[in-house]
């Protein structure tokens, strides 16, 4: 029995694009509610939300059988936190922050057993072979990894080239709001000389073979960026969605009053 087939993957290997939600939350309730959603995929965050990796594996619990597929973001590329995230049934990583085309390879040793990477051989005892019930995991496991690198500095912009070309990286993010800081534009997304940059970024992530990604919560421009050749492409975050319904609704009481 080989490891299970990561959907996600072989829509990106399809061409076909994948529409997404970011997970804030860190809380497994509130996953499972926006899998009910319709989205094709969900963003774990364990950058910038408050996750570890047993709130992480909890919504991948949660998540496992739904329409919507997980795709985990860990808060850095170290060796040991990928491990931990592979064995707890992430098969679709996020990694930010990637600059150069040395941290690329060490990301995908890190996803792959050896002889080929340096994947740590535990998962026997852990939630991704079914604890020992998927007697192929060893063998097959790799071949369900879906990787992704999040390029959001000039550093980053820079060694695209680089990047793209490392074989084992399925994918390639573009973090708006971070690139937007490093190029001096601060938190600012409507900056022409920004759009013109990041539409770029994504065609030449097309054309390389890569599955091109991004976070944007305009639909307007997130329409450009399916133009540019966007294949997952988030469209919404939870914490905002939230929070945004109930100043509405709170607002919306206060008229009674009135």
């Amino acid at each position: 029995m080989p490891a299970p087939h990561n959907p996600f993957k072989q829509a990106m290997a399809e061409g076909r694009v994948q529409l997404g939600c970011w997970l804030g939350m860190a809380d497994a309730y509130a996953a499972e509610i926006v899998s009910t959603a319709g989205f094709d995929w969900l963003l774990v965050d364990g950058e910038h939300a408050p996750n570890d990796l047993r709130s992480i594996t909890q919504q991948l619990q949660v998540l496992k059988g739904s329409a919507s597929h997980p795709v985990v973001r860990l808060p850095m590329g170290e060796t040991w936190a990928i491990k931990q995230a592979l064995d707890a049934g992430a098969q679709s990583l996020l990694i930010p922050m990637v600059e150069t085309a040395d941290q690329a390879r060490e990301l995908v040793r890190a996803v792959r057993y050896p002889p080929v990477g340096r994947r740590g051989v535990g998962a026997a005892l852990a939630r991704a072979s079914g604890f020992s019930s998927i007697p192929d995991y060893f063998a097959t496991a790799g071949d369900q990894i879906f990787l992704a690198v999040q390029v959001e500095t000039r550093a980053g912009v820079a060694a695209l080239d680089e990047i793209l070309a490392v074989e084992g990286v399925d994918g390639v993010f573009i973090g708006p709001s971070d690139l937007s800081a490093d190029l001096g534009y601060g938190a600012r997304l409507d900056v022409p000389e920004l759009r013109t940059l990041i539409s770029g970024l994504l065609r030449r992530i097309a054309d390389a073979g890569k599955a091109p990604g991004i976070l944007v919560t305009e639909h307007d421009w997130a329409r450009e960026c399916l133009g540019d050749g966007a294949r997952f492409l988030a469209t919404a975050i939870d914490v905002l969605l939230f929070a945004r319904a109930l100043r509405q609704e709170a607002a919306a009481a206060r008229d009674l009053l009135r």
